[in-house]
């Protein structure tokens, strides 16, 4: 099969590897329909992630029709349109039926998906069968089911958002969006979208935002605190991951609010005592995607929401390494990999 390498940092190759196969009983291989580049792709790209020392496969996002099923394997059969949450689990722990499915005592990650085959171990518990026939149209929304959408809705359930709440959202990327769209679905009273790149500011709109604020660190928080009656946001989104973005997170909170935080971490150091004396709360981590899909798979399906729009670019697999530079480069938001 053909998949992604990351040989180095800023180097990507499409490289012809040996097809997966069944190794346990509770596996099953996965053909791949779409897969995409994420954000947190790039901290390795980058070469923020320590130092790399071989080539490795990469991407963890992605939608497929089962191929092969383990003999164990009894919820699923080769045809089968599927959801993949980006890390697997076996649905049945003490920790997938407390909703931390990311923590599986059987759990882990892929080795790689932006490519054309994938193992997926745990099968039974980790896949999600969409039914029916699948549309193309379709596919963009459900393949953000494998990642982006339930992080920012992990943002905003973090945080605490529900019918009524008042709603900033700092971070304009794909997951950032997403927590706009989250947020209105979760029944925000108002959701300011903090964001300086114009074709972002309108999905943001599209999805729910009721205004825009183009100002970062103080400047940008005070924005937010005089939207919000003076005071801030009762839910502060941070789906960006650096130092900065989480400090003006906890500013744009209002006393007894909580940031819900999806960023992966990269440089932060918080100093509790700011927000111990305006009594902030600070919950999220890493998004237990496999937890949230049966709530909202259903809104995808019947058109009632569509968070594929966050995709940008689209690009066949073979030129993945564009798909990388227009994401590093800012010049696209998500980039979409058809095989």
């Amino acid at each position: 099969m053909r998949a992604t390498i990351l040989t180095s940092p800023g180097h990507i190759e499409l490289q012809t590897l040996a097809d997966p196969q069944l190794e346990q009983d509770t596996d099953a291989i996965v053909r791949v329909v779409a897969s995409c580049i994420c954000g947190s792709d790039l901290w390795p790209y980058r070469g923020l992630n320590g130092e790399q020392t071989e080539p490795r496969q990469i991407g963890h996002e992605f939608v497929g029709v089962v191929e092969q099923v383990g003999d164990a394997v009894s919820g699923l059969a080769p045809g089968d349109f599927v959801i993949a949450p980006f890390m697997y689990s076996d649905n049945t722990c003490a920790l997938c039926r407390r909703g931390v499915h990311t923590s599986c005592v059987n759990g882990g990650g892929y080795s790689g998906c932006q490519c054309e085959l994938v193992r997926v171990p745990q099968a039974d518990g980790t896949l999600v069968t969409v039914p029916g026939s699948v549309s193309q149209e379709l596919v963009p929304h459900l393949l953000t089911l494998s990642d982006v959408f339930p992080t920012g809705h992990h943002a905003a359930v973090s945080a605490g958002v529900r019918e009524g709440s008042t709603v900033a959202v700092v971070g304009d990327g794909a997951v950032g969006l997403s927590a706009v769209l989250a947020a209105t679905q979760l029944g925000a009273a108002t959701v300011v979208a903090m964001s300086r790149h114009a074709d972002r500011q309108a999905l943001a709109r599209e999805f729910g935002a009721d205004a825009i604020v183009e100002t970062r660190g103080k400047e940008g928080a005070a924005e937010v605190r005089e939207i919000f009656d003076g005071i801030g946001a009762d839910c502060v989104l941070e789906c960006v991951g650096t130092d900065a973005s989480m400090k003006q997170a906890f500013m744009a909170t209002r006393p007894g609010g909580t940031v819900g935080y999806v960023g992966v971490p990269h440089g932060v150091s918080i100093d509790p005592r700011p927000i111990f004396g305006r009594n902030i709360g600070l919950a999220g981590g890493v998004a237990p995607v496999r937890n949230y899909l049966e709530d909202l798979l259903p809104a995808v399906l019947d058109g009632t929401i569509e968070p594929g729009k966050v995709f940008d670019l689209t690009l066949p697999l073979d030129q993945v390494a564009e798909g990388y530079r227009a994401m590093d480069e800012r010049r696209a938001t998500k980039v979409l990999l058809t095989p």
